[in-house]
């Protein structure tokens, strides 16, 4: 099969896209500094785009021809916090996902606990196992439907004690969860070593 992209439509172009780039790395962000305001969103277009200093990135699309509450939040205070869900958050994750004013906080619609971030002020979520404090570095724009990619410096990075081996994370006991097409997830999986090459 041949697909012809200049003949879909956006809705088609998404399923495809999203479809054959899996499994992806999920976002889990939570943006604005007002108590009672605080947005909590899942974005699986990320990736990091440094390691020193430590940037990542993600990409925040437009709902309606309008920024989501993430875009206008992180334009808004150049700060939020990205989240590495594990499973047992995976339900959590997936309903942060749903529309809402602007006025709710998914957090407390979802009953989520926060803590003070340590740089930053947005909070973070206390039960994620991996957390980072990050400050708008750039964004640019992308396609003709208002994509913009966020790239955000790593202030501060938090790691549950029981992940963090030898200068390491130990990705096994971290069982994060990954995104594949549409309401569709999937665990890390089996997980094998290969003998190293040289760079």
């Amino acid at each position: 099969m041949e697909i012809d992209f200049s003949t879909l439509n956006k809705e088609a172009s998404y399923k495809l896209i999203t479809g054959a780039v899996v499994p992806r790395p999920i976002a889990w962000i939570t943006s604005g500094i007002e108590p009672g305001r605080i947005n909590l969103a899942p974005f699986s277009a990320f990736t990091f785009v440094s390691t020193y200093p430590p940037m990542l990135g993600f990409n925040c699309g437009a709902r309606e021809g309008l920024r989501k509450d993430t875009s206008r939040n992180i334009h808004a205070h150049g700060e939020y916090v990205i989240h590495i869900a594990d499973q047992p958050l995976l339900e959590a994750l997936h309903l942060s996902s749903e529309h809402h004013p602007p006025d709710v906080s998914e957090v407390e619609l979802l009953g989520l606990e926060t803590v003070p971030s340590t740089v930053i002020r947005t909070p973070r979520l206390a039960r994620a196992p991996i957390s980072l404090e990050c400050k708008l570095s750039e964004v640019l724009s992308f396609g003709n439907k208002g994509n913009e990619f966020f790239v955000g410096a790593v202030v501060r990075m938090h790691i549950r004690d029981d992940l963090y081996r030898d200068g390491k994370i130990d990705a096994r006991s971290l069982n994060p969860v990954c995104r594949i097409g549409g309401p569709t997830y999937a665990s890390l999986g089996d997980v094998f070593s290969l003998k190293p090459v040289k760079p």
